[in-house]
């Protein structure tokens, strides 16, 4: 009797992008550490800040099969609402309405991996509507740090529907800081309420 072949798991890449420095623009970011602080993750699991790397984060997706990516996109919907898109309709998005210089970056990532044939076979973008991008060095809107929780649940439901579990850290738990330099959210929205407060 042939013996069975075992299959490899996907290598799964959780990624959020965006730039901290331009208020909402941070989204993708702050909910990627937000997934970090909230969840283990197998090994066959990255999770990653990506920043504003734009083209530079060809290389990790071209190393992964399935993706899910945290954004602010202007759906043209009410401030700080969640939509998520998955496979082929994520294209149609990262590029829509250009907002920041990473936004295009990313559509050129998707285009580049599929000209090098590595294209996701699975790809989930989770966005929330942007309420303020102009507020150059400001925090997160109140509205939009509010449906953070709910972008990490559905990027674990989305994990769950594709066969990958993870596990809830216990409150409390000491967690790796996924940003460093003093830029993790906590750091970064001491430093900018104390800033805001100098100034008054």
């Amino acid at each position: 009797m042939a013996e069975a072949v075992a299959t490899a798991a996907p290598r799964v890449l959780v990624l959020g992008i965006g730039n901290i420095l331009w208020a909402d623009e941070g989204f993708g970011v702050r909910a990627v550490e937000a997934f970090h602080r909230a969840f283990e993750v197998p090994e066959n699991v990255t999770v990653l800040d990506g920043g504003t790397q734009g083209l530079y984060l060809v290389q990790f997706v071209n190393e992964h099969d399935r993706l899910i990516v945290f954004d602010a996109i202007d759906y043209g919907l009410e401030p700080a609402t969640l939509k998520l898109v998955e496979d082929h309709e994520v294209p149609k998005f990262t590029g829509a309405k250009k907002m920041s210089l990473h936004q295009t970056g990313f559509q050129e990532v998707l285009s580049a991996a599929d000209l090098m044939g590595r294209y996701p076979e699975r790809l989930a973008l989770i966005g929330c509507q942007p309420v303020d991008l102009e507020d150059w060095g400001g925090p997160l809107t109140g509205p939009v740090a509010a449906v953070i929780p709910a972008a990490v649940e559905l990027a674990a439901d989305i994990l769950g529907r594709w066969g990958v579990a993870v596990t809830r850290r216990p409150e409390g738990a000491t967690v790796p800081p996924l940003l460093e330099n003093d830029i993790d959210f906590e750091s970064y929205e001491r430093r900018t309420a104390l800033a805001a407060g100098a100034n008054l």
